[in-house]
């Protein structure tokens, strides 16, 4: 592998491309009984799946990405032709997976096949020109995934790799992969105890654990602050609707793909909610409203279901059942810029006290055929609010959502990777479908703008976005247990549990260890935990009413302090979110 990027020096995406071609290459020359059907470029790499009888192996990864290091070396140009679809039907007769691909092309579109070395494909294109521009390639799991991601269709074997411009960005990148392996929410959710997805009840439904519903609190605790501060009014809506309800919201044309089936009930058809704005559009038309009453700004952390296939859900991130902090806004034209920026203020608050320091923004507008003169009053107000506040964005033509562009915020964590988090939206086009309006300053009836925010997103996405941030390593104020009393023997206990208690009348969620274990067990136990403070208490400590602090990633030994010492601390220690 070279250590310098190669002369072309391709997009990541071209190059993982074409790295996954050279996988298949290797694959038909060391299994060619296996047949490729589809291969990718995705973040950070690409995969290819195989329908082959016996299931690929460790051994046999190591042997493929030596057959495609030969391949890279030998510098394939890739070449593209031009065929009709009957051409390409008889080119993969033997393979009924890019049959079933190529029979799906309408007949007059072009079809492009392309070609390293012996290995041909049939391919859209956006590739290297040739396989040396691979720098680094690496192998790193197989997994089993469904013909076009439907149960009903045969398993096929998903062969993942990931590809770099050179080795040192290679290294650098499994040297982030080890890292995230450790801070896996999964792995740690359940070490600490914080939620688990229990499969008798169904995959993809999140049960908080005590621990985790502690930290939940808190989160929602702090968005209510800032929902408070601004002026929103707090609405609990239904679980379940009427189905006509979406057909007039158009999730049912837009979105059904990703919501539950009907319910019938004495002859009615109810949905699952996906979405919390019909109910609070529904609120808003409950009564009259005057330009006097504008901006209406409702609140709820509101639950939601979609429906997400089993081969998708992962740990607390892709779920069937969440907890948005969504709001939505009801306001005139001319108060959207206002209501915008305040918006971005507040998602700015959120991101900066949880310990983000990297943030993305990014304008997302609809795709052109979408597109109508609002957008540009929605882009706009977008727009001004981010360079208001010097926020640098990036546009992204076609991801804004069926009803108008939005806004999206990206966070990087600890190690560097990116998660989308929150969103808002500026929408024209559902008070239009519920004819919603408000009786104007000249007597008339105007139609409201909407604005839709989550800025957390869902609480059980942003929760698994912070376990792995941390390192389930919560900061003091996030933390579900923020310190435990560990008294040296049971003749301390008393003494342990008086100093637990005058902790927890100052509002801290504090423990006794009353283990029979030694000290030196009891802080490890707690350590592994990753409990902020673990207080010692022996009989020095009761005779002087201190203890010994023993804090989270501080090597050096504390000396004794008073409890009032501590409990100023660690009310400086939450009260700043440090």
């Amino acid at each position: 592998m070279t250590s310098a990027p190669h002369r072309d020096a391709p997009p990541l995406d071209e190059l993982r491309h074409t790295a996954a071609h050279v996988l298949a290459y290797a694959v038909q020359d060391l299994f060619p009984e296996a047949k490729p059907t589809i291969g990718p470029a995705i973040e950070n790499g690409f995969y290819y799946d195989f329908d082959r009888a016996e299931p690929f192996t460790p051994d046999d990864l190591v042997r493929l990405e030596a057959r495609m290091r030969e391949i890279v070396a030998a510098d394939y140009v890739m070449t593209g032709e031009r065929t009709t679809r009957d051409g390409a039907i008889a080119r993969f007769r033997t393979n009924p997976y890019k049959v079933e691909l190529a029979e799906g092309i309408p007949e007059n579109d072009p079809i492009t096949l392309y070609t390293i070395g012996e290995f041909t494909d049939l391919c859209r294109g956006g590739h290297a020109h040739s396989t040396g521009a691979i720098g680094a390639v690496k192998l790193t799991s197989v997994a089993g995934a469904y013909w076009r991601g439907d149960e009903h269709n045969p398993m096929l074997q998903r062969i993942y790799g990931t590809a770099w411009h050179t080795q040192a960005e290679l290294d650098a990148y499994l040297v982030q992969i080890e890292e995230a392996l450790k801070r896996d929410h999964r792995k740690l959710g359940q070490e600490l105890g914080l939620f688990s997805i229990e499969e008798d009840a169904g995959g993809g439904l999140v049960f908080w654990q005590p621990k985790g519903t502690v930290v939940r609190e808190v989160v929602q605790n702090f968005i209510r602050e800032g929902l408070a501060q601004r002026g929103y009014q707090q609405v609990v809506t239904p679980h379940i609707a009427s189905e006509k309800l979406y057909e007039i919201s158009g999730h049912l044309e837009n979105y059904a793909h990703g919501m539950y089936g009907p319910l019938e009930v004495e002859g009615q058809r109810f949905r699952l909610k996906p979405m919390n704005c019909p109910g609070h559009i529904l609120i808003y038309r409950s009564e009259p409203r005057s330009y006097r009453d504008l901006p209406v700004r409702y609140a709820e952390f509101g639950t939601v279901y979609r429906f997400e296939r089993s081969g998708t859900l992962h740990g607390l991130t892709r779920v069937r059942g969440f907890t948005q902090d969504d709001a939505h806004l009801f306001c005139t034209p001319e108060q959207l810029q206002s209501e915008f920026e305040q918006t971005a203020d507040e998602a700015i608050r959120l991101i900066t006290a949880f310990g983000f320091d990297r943030v993305g923004y990014v304008l997302s507008r609809r795709e052109a055929h979408l597109r109508v003169n609002t957008d540009e009053i929605a882009e706009d107000a977008i727009r001004s609010a981010l360079t208001s506040r010097g926020l640098p964005y990036t546009i992204d033509d076609g991801g804004g959502a069926f009803y108008g562009p939005k806004l999206d915020i990206n966070v990087h964590d600890a190690i560097g990777r990116t998660w989308q988090l929150g969103t808002v939206q500026v929408d024209f086009v559902l008070p239009q479908r519920f004819a919603l309006t408000y009786r104007g300053s000249d007597g008339a009836d105007h139609a409201p703008v909407m604005i839709h925010r989550a800025l957390a997103g869902s609480l059980e996405r942003f929760f698994g976005v912070l376990i792995e941030h941390y390192g389930g390593a919560f900061p003091a104020w996030l933390a579900p247990i923020q310190a435990v009393v560990a008294p040296i023997s049971e003749h301390q206990l008393d003494y342990a549990t008086s100093v637990r208690d005058r902790l927890r009348a100052e509002g801290f969620r504090a423990e006794v260890d009353t283990s029979n274990e030694k000290l030196g067990y009891k802080i490890r136990h707690w350590k592994t935990q990753k409990v902020p403070y673990i207080l010692v208490a022996g009989r020095s400590e009761v005779e002087a009413g201190t203890i010994a602090p023993n804090e989270r990633g501080r090597d050096e030994k504390r000396p004794a302090i008073a409890v009032d010492e501590f409990v100023a601390e660690l009310r400086d220690r939450v009260a700043q979110k440090v």
